[in-house]
């Protein structure tokens, strides 16, 4: 399999994701998105982020995992405005345009969202972090840092 993004097909990025998130288990992957579906508002856009999709740790370039089984997390970008609201009024970088992480180190940040991120890393038994933005914010990141993502579930309208 390719390792950089580019020379992958979408079908083969979502194999990479599952091998390397979800244990090979589509069925795991599809209980994952479909668990956040359940608790989002509705139309929010789910995307994955960072080394489960890139097979590349940002920190040190080391592969998912690297560290053991269930050691590196999943980056859930939550895309729509409703689902911002989650977010407490310091939980900003870019006030109701892009928030900070909701994960372990900080469980209040959107604390209606965090039982639907514990539940979600039972599932999978690995850390999971939720961060919410808009579609424009996602889109300016891809094309001026590079940061790359996969589309799970596309925003509906009015998200």
């Amino acid at each position: 399999m390719p390792k950089d993004l580019s020379e992958m097909s979408e079908s083969e990025i979502r194999s990479r994701i599952i091998t390397l998130g979800f244990g090979g288990d589509e069925r795991l992957f599809i209980a994952f998105y479909r668990k956040l579906q359940q608790g989002l508002p509705e139309g929010t856009g789910i995307v994955l982020r960072g080394s489960v999709v890139t097979n590349k740790r940002h920190e040190d370039g080391q592969p998912f995992d690297s560290q053991g089984k269930g050691t590196s997390d999943l980056d859930v970008t939550l895309v729509g405005s409703k689902v911002m609201e989650a977010w407490s009024s310091d939980g900003y970088y870019i006030p109701g345009l892009h928030t900070k992480p909701l994960c372990d180190k900080d469980p209040n940040i959107a604390p209606s969202l965090n039982p639907l991120r514990e539940s979600l890393q039972k599932l999978v038994g690995r850390p999971v972090n939720f961060q919410a933005t808009s579609s424009l914010v996602l889109y300016g990141r891809d094309v001026l840092f590079g940061e790359q993502y996969y589309v799970v579930v596309p925003a509906g309208e009015g998200a």
